[in-house]
């Protein structure tokens, strides 16, 4: 979830915003660490340790709330309901796929089988909703089949991380222009 940080950075920064005060506010620590957390998970997984994976569902719950702090004290109120807006067709266009493809989440990696990130087996040792998806898989346009190399997303990740997307970019636009 690094990069939707970093692209929503990334399109402050080239409209203009200044992003060092976004790293003097204590707000968004909590949000941080989590990234950190993400990384770290993400080279257990290059490392073959997947025992962590039957946990990611709750943890990316409690990253997602972590935007509860930046929300209230910057008032984001109304970013805040379109990005859950976001998250809740992302969530229903994964449960879709999930429930099309009888309970399981179809993964179609690329080059995530060059960078290391899935081999053959991991489908086995992760045990969890996901498995590799093939030509029976059904509605596979809303299955995880956007490869970045250390994340296979779908359609509704993509959703679920406008949400952080709105809130990293108003955050940044918001301490710009209140100077808090």
């Amino acid at each position: 979830m690094i990069e939707t940080i970093l692209l929503a950075v990334l399109v402050a920064k080239i409209r203009g915003y200044k992003i060092k005060p976004l790293f003097t506010s204590w707000d968004l620590y909590p949000t941080f660490s989590f990234v950190i957390l993400y990384l770290l998970l993400n080279i257990q997984v290059f490392l073959g340790n997947y025992s962590f994976i039957k946990y990611s569902g709750i943890l990316e719950s409690v990253y997602i709330c972590t935007f509860l702090i930046p929300i209230i004290r910057h008032k984001l109120y109304t970013s805040a309901l379109i990005g859950s807006i976001a998250i809740m067709i992302g969530t229903l266009l994964n449960k879709k796929a999930i429930s099309a493809n009888n309970g399981k989440m179809p993964v179609f990696p690329t080059l995530s089988y060059i960078t290391g990130y899935v081999n053959g087996d991991v489908f086995i040792k992760a045990q969890d909703i996901h498995i590799l998806g093939s030509k029976s898989s059904r509605l596979k346009v809303l299955t995880d089949v956007i490869d970045l190399g250390y994340s296979i997303l779908s359609i509704g990740d993509i959703f679920i991380r406008i949400f952080i997307f709105i809130i990293v970019f108003n955050i940044i636009k918001n301490i710009n222009e209140n100077k808090i």
